[in-house]
């Protein structure tokens, strides 16, 4: 039977783009680890599609709209990885079938480019409509491998997608916890006013615990798979990195001193939650940057001092102190700057700017309907959440 010529060199480019996504496809699901490789597809499908999605996010005008379309990105993006990682294999072997010569026999048309893509595709998505047949021993062999890469590639697929969504829900638990220990936004101040009663050390030991934890798992987590840093957590109020940020400040007061609180599990969670913050600034390519404005200016760290006195915790004061809590914080806040802008995120201040309520306290009813709701008597040293 006749057939097309084959072109020069399609063979071997079918090749290298099935070597280039396979080998991509494995880094992104199968390799748990970070890679440094410069050129990677991934990389290059971010860097492309965030950059055009938050070109189209500049121009929304609606605060809401602007965060509804950035919670989109994370599982869109995810969705349409996979679909550019088939569609390149379906090419590859599209294209290596055409270099071997069209080898095929198809009813009713003659083989050809179209042809191969077609046999390319129902293969890969293991059809076997049989309408298109190969007829020589290296067609053949390319429609098995074929067969059992799309196979293996869907069983991947189907295995990625809840580990993906099983990681954001463990990430998101203990953000959601911090809402009632330290505020919405969480802050530093105000997650030490609230473990200011009798018996309160402790609790923040145990709470810094389990965020040394998290830290470690976030690290693991988004090293492994970035895409979980687009996910953005249930309300507008919340992120991760905000919940990072917090951890941190807290962890830097306590050490700078604050009397009879738990200063060593406070140096292992700044330990690892900083080893998060830059590693993670390297993987988005987001190197420290100097903050345009102080998170903490000398009345608002007056002004913590005062609020923790009041509730029976004394924070150290003078210049020395003032000195160490500055280096602690040039120690992460450039980075966590850098990955909040980038990834159109703010970070937390210090101490609530004034008084408001938590996520817990409001209701999406009683805002629709304008109702006020009960506000609740402030917190005495002897009480805690």
């Amino acid at each position: 039977m006749p057939h097309m010529i084959p072109a020069p060199g399609a063979f071997a480019a079918g090749v290298a783009i099935f070597l280039i996504v396979i080998w991509d496809a494995f880094e992104a699901i199968i390799l748990p680890r970070r890679v440094t490789r410069r050129f990677r597809l991934t990389r290059l499908f971010y860097k492309t599609t965030w950059t055009t999605w938050k070109f189209i996010i500049g121009l929304v005008s609606s605060r809401k709209g602007r965060e509804t379309l950035l919670g989109f990105f994370g599982p869109i993006s995810l969705l349409i990885l996979v679909g550019v990682w088939a569609v390149g294999l379906v090419l590859s072997f599209g294209l290596m079938q055409y270099g071997a010569g069209s080898a095929v026999v198809m009813t009713g048309a003659q083989p050809g480019f179209v042809t191969d893509l077609y046999l390319s595709g129902t293969t890969f998505f293991t059809l076997g409509l049989g309408d298109v047949v190969p007829h020589s021993p290296l067609a053949r062999a390319l429609v098995a491998a074929e067969g059992g890469f799309g196979f293996g590639f869907l069983a991947a697929v189907i295995g990625y997608l809840p580990f993906i969504y099983g990681s954001f829900s463990k990430r998101e638990v203990n953000i959601s916890l911090l809402d009632s220990r330290a505020g919405t936004p969480p802050t530093a101040g105000e997650l030490l006013r609230r473990h200011a009663y009798p018996g309160g050390s402790e609790a923040l030991r145990h709470l810094l615990k389990d965020w040394e934890f998290w830290a470690a798992e976030l690290m693991e987590s988004h090293l492994s798979y970035p895409v979980l840093a687009f996910f953005r957590s249930q309300h507008d109020n919340q992120s991760w990195i905000a919940a990072l940020t917090a951890i941190l400040d807290t962890c830097a007061l306590v050490k700078v001193g604050v009397e009879d609180a738990c200063q060593r599990q406070a140096e292992l969670t700044f330990a690892i939650a900083r080893h998060a913050a830059v590693d993670l600034s390297q993987v988005f390519k987001t190197p420290p940057r100097a903050l345009p404005h102080d998170r903490l200016p000398a009345e608002d760290l007056r002004r913590i001092r005062d609020m923790l006195a009041q509730h029976g915790v004394k924070l150290q004061d003078g210049p020395e102190a003032d000195r160490k809590l500055t280096e602690l914080r040039h120690m992460y806040e450039p980075y966590l700057y850098a990955l909040a802008e980038y990834l159109i995120q703010s970070l937390p201040p210090w101490i609530p700017a004034k008084k408001g309520k938590d996520n817990w306290q409001t209701t999406a009813w009683g805002r629709s309907a304008g109702l006020t709701e009960k506000e609740p008597a402030p917190i005495a040293a002897d009480e805690h959440f």
